[in-house]
């Protein structure tokens, strides 16, 4: 194990409320608004009527990441999830950005190709699913009809592998026409692009397939083609080394494949990688000590309590907040008042209207509420 690096031992007693700058943005505190998908949007993938809102309320976050967003239109695998590849698109997410901006908050669109997470059913055009190989994940998915089988996928050809490359910044350009800050390219949860890091999803032949360097590829092609459309600075990357969503088995390889693909990615001087971490703390240190720049850090099953314990270790810059921020958007007063959370209502959670959606109280509705 190499010692531990310069930037560790500099942030070894930053907080949470300590300011940070991240790419272009200057933020006041290191919580963020993790991505988390709602199933509102129109039929044709534009945000829908009250996304302005609720992303606005809860612009208290300074950096807010969107939910997933598909960069094509078979990029698309639940229902009513957004797009950002049609011009309809754009003047829907600059209707969000302006109203985040507004409130003074900083918007990250995430790029989100689900690839063999997808049903038919689930899309406006309703083709069979597309993944790095003929393998279907074994997992079932909600659709229109009620819980079903995902089916077998159809292998993407090396031509369409790197066209979908270009449909990633293609839609990185669309999100910066909208006026987001930035976008987060999504290769965590089983989606396409930790498709082609799983050996047991990705069985290619070709350049994309076989060895860690040749399965991590896509991934940082990705990742090249979209910094150099928007810049690097207004890039990030999401990862969840050891998630086993949509099916996945990265084995014993796993931290080998993860500590190659940082390394690569390293050099393209990104805004942030953030990681959804899963418990293997070898592992992220080894990630710390190999990242140069910000380090977002999800812990599953984190308390409340533990919110600041990997900043304050140096292990992470900033600390993504997911569900508690559905319920509170007002999150980041209530833990400065050590004020009680609203509770979730998991019922709410994907599809319906403003309830669930933009209708949590915030503090002073919450205090009339009870009174």
């Amino acid at each position: 194990m190499n010692a531990v690096p310069e930037k560790t031992r500099s942030l070894a007693h930053s907080t949470i409320w300590d300011p940070i700058t991240i790419g272009r943005m200057h933020l006041p505190h290191r919580l963020a608004m993790a991505p988390m998908t709602r199933s509102r949007a129109n039929p044709d993938g534009t945000p829908g009527p009250l996304a302005a809102e609720y992303y606005a309320q809860r612009a208290g976050f300074g950096l807010l990441i969107s939910e997933g967003t598909q960069p094509s239109a078979d990029g698309q695998g639940y229902l009513a999830t957004p797009g950002i590849h049609a011009d309809a698109h754009v003047t829907g997410w600059s209707r969000v950005a302006s109203a985040v901006h507004e409130k003074g908050g900083h918007l990250f669109i995430q790029l989100m190709h689900a690839g063999r997470i997808s049903h038919p059913d689930n899309t406006p055009h309703h083709r069979q699913p597309v993944a790095p190989s003929a393998i279907a994940p074994g997992v079932e998915m909600f659709t229109a009809n009620g819980p079903r089988d995902i089916p077998v996928p159809r292998a993407l050809s090396t031509e369409e592998v790197r066209a979908t490359v270009q449909d990633f910044a293609d839609a990185a350009e669309r999100a910066i026409e909208a006026g987001a800050d930035g976008v987060e390219i999504h290769g965590a949860n089983g989606y396409l692009i930790q498709q082609f890091l799983a050996s047991n999803a990705n069985q290619r032949d070709d350049t994309y397939g076989g060895s860690i360097d040749k399965r991590v590829r896509f991934a940082l092609e990705v990742v090249a083609a979209v910094a150099e459309r928007i810049g690097p600075e207004r890039t990030g990357i999401r990862l969840s080394p050891g998630s086993q969503l949509g099916g996945i088995d990265e084995g014993s390889e796993g931290p080998d494949l993860y500590r190659r693909l940082v390394a690569g990615l390293a050099e393209f001087d990104l805004a942030y990688l953030h990681v959804m971490h899963f418990g293997n703390d070898d592992l992220l240190r080894d990630i710390r000590h190999l990242w140069p720049n910000t380090l977002l850090v999800n812990r599953a099953n984190r308390t409340l309590e533990a919110l600041g314990v990997d900043i304050e270790a140096g292990l992470a810059d900033v600390a993504p907040v997911a569900r508690w921020a559905l319920a509170n958007p007002d999150f980041i007063e209530r833990i400065r008042r050590d004020a009680p959370l609203n509770e979730l209502d998991p019922t709410t959670l994907y599809g319906g209207d403003a309830a669930g959606y933009t209708d949590y109280p915030v503090l002073d509705e919450a205090v009339r509420q009870s009174a």
